[in-house]
């Protein structure tokens, strides 16, 4: 009977999304008590009985009449996801992957551009230019459509956009030209760039606060999988594994089949290109048959919002917020961007054995993702995030003054501590600015074009320096400047809760 009984409350307590201490399930107590408003845990009533010498245990007064709402409310603003979001969340989540294809193979154009055009370094750190000026260019306009039209129209637009910067790569390469390709990946990015104005505060919005950093940290757990997926695709498809030395250069140039082996090399960036772009479109009808909850950006601050775009002047986290990505964002391009050649440089492996080590630093910043994500229950975004910081500075700065197989190591291992940072530094940056939150996360993800600085002027410093691993210091200077951010921002959560605390 004891059993049944014990299994009868639980049951009954999972009924009201509650949790039923071990203690209460023990034997030989003798207690009475109520329904815990801050532990929402109902305490169990017994009696200790002396008819046939039997213990009966017995739930009593769950008050359901007077604390069944309240129960419901509170569970409720509990969940990470809240009921009836789930769908939306999952199709936005699957965008955090989507357009993590595009963003890792960018690392394999450069190496193969560098091949197939006969490139710089320099001129090949022209494709991350091309491609994050894009988020640049279109995170401000793609906030203000948000803000006129809402979320679900913008990942629309954002979709379509993508695709056809995707099918720009065909007439691209069968023209030959590298400006072409720019061009197209100054599209792709226009695409990308509505999607994450659009994903990151709608998935930061989409629940209490509280979890708005672990929520947003778990869509982008999404996206080094297709990082992961992009490294791949570009490894298998795009790199031929033909690298021929000066005197097999010289045969073909002497039989005039030089340019006809470039071209064909040209050519293979185009199929992978294609098939993500008809991925994009039949995204974009998901998302168009889907209801979309709304929200409203004003209910979780304990400010009073102000409609003034402006006033995002006067946000001190802000501000250090947009800046912060700006050096996250170019540190992080350069570190992924110039690992293969790096590992080229110093290690003398193949094109496709670099390619295989980008995979597992993508792989890397997956686990990084999800957990930390997990860390987070346990320690504040702001002191996980200095941490980290701080750790890639330290192995930034071995990498560069020991570029062995030591060095490329410690580059793997940068890319866990890198996982957080992006999603942490938004969830950040768009806290308490009311209904300027849409404008605000737009300028956020304007400052990803740091991708677009840093990498070029990486390049030259490898390249005046005569030494890829010296170059490095660039990405140093940024993780220590991350951790200052997440430093200040610990400080300023502090602050916050006292100022919500006195309003209360």
């Amino acid at each position: 009977m004891f059993a049944f009984e014990t299994y009868f409350i639980r049951q009954l307590a999972l009924e009201l999304s509650v949790q039923v201490p071990e203690a209460a399930m023990t034997d030989n107590t003798n207690t009475s008590t109520e329904l815990s408003k801050d532990s929402m845990i109902p305490e169990i009533i017994r009696t200790e009985t002396t008819h046939s010498g039997a213990t009966e245990l017995r739930a009593q007064d769950f008050a359901f009449n007077a604390k069944q709402s309240e129960i419901a409310e509170r569970t409720t603003s509990a969940r990470l996801i809240p009921a009836g979001a789930v769908r939306p969340f999952a199709l936005v989540a699957s965008l955090f992957f989507l357009w993590g294809i595009p963003n890792s193979m960018n690392d394999v154009l450069i190496r193969q551009f560098m091949k197939s055009f006969s490139l710089t370094r320099f001129e090949a750190g022209l494709v991350q230019s091309a491609f994050y000026l894009g988020y640049f260019v279109l995170a401000l306009p793609a906030g203000l459509t948000m803000r006129r039209y809402g979320y679900k129209r913008g990942l629309i637009a954002g979709l379509c956009l993508f695709a056809t910067g995707c099918f720009l790569f065909l007439p691209a390469a069968i023209s030959g030209t590298y400006a072409f390709f720019l061009g197209a990946l100054f599209v792709v990015a226009s695409g990308l760039a509505f999607l994450e104005t659009a994903s990151n505060p709608f998935v930061a919005q989409l629940g209490p606060e509280a979890t708005s950093e672990r929520r947003l940290n778990l869509a982008q757990a999404f996206n080094p999988l297709g990082c992961i997926t992009g490294v791949l695709l570009g490894t298998i498809f795009i790199f031929s594994g033909v690298e021929l030395s000066p005197a097999e250069v010289a045969v073909k140039q002497a039989d005039h089949t030089y340019a006809s082996y470039l071209h064909m090399e040209t050519l293979r960036v185009v199929t992978p290109y294609l098939v993500i772009g008809g991925i994009a479109l039949v995204w974009a009808l998901l998302i168009g048959a889907t209801k979309f909850p709304k929200l409203d950006a004003n209910d979780e601050s304990c400010e009073t919002p102000g409609g003034d775009w402006r006033s995002l002047l006067h946000k001190p986290h802000f501000l250090f917020g947009v800046f912060a990505q700006f050096i996250q964002c170019g540190s992080q391009v350069c570190m992924w961007s110039y690992f293969i050649q790096y590992s080229k440089e110093y290690v003398h492996i193949s094109d496709k054995k670099a390619g295989l080590l980008l995979t597992c630093i993508l792989i890397i910043f997956g686990i990084g993702r999800f957990i930390s994500t997990g860390l987070m229950q346990r320690f504040s975004a702001s002191s996980l995030m200095t941490c980290y910081g701080l750790t890639n500075a330290g192995l930034l700065l071995f990498a560069m003054f020991f570029p062995t197989w030591a060095g490329v190591i410690a580059l793997l291992l940068t890319s866990f501590f890198l996982s957080v940072m992006f999603p942490t530094i938004f969830a950040f940056g768009i806290k308490d600015l009311g209904p300027n939150t849409n404008i605000g996360g737009s300028f956020i993800v304007m400052a990803i074009v740091g991708g677009a600085v840093f990498t070029p002027i990486m390049g030259w410093l490898a390249e005046a320096l005569h030494s890829t691993a010296l170059a490095f210091v660039i990405p140093m200077l940024g993780m220590a400047g991350v951790a200052a951010y997440a430093a200040y921002m610990g400080r300023y959560e502090k602050r916050r809760a006292a100022d919500c605390a006195a309003l209360a």
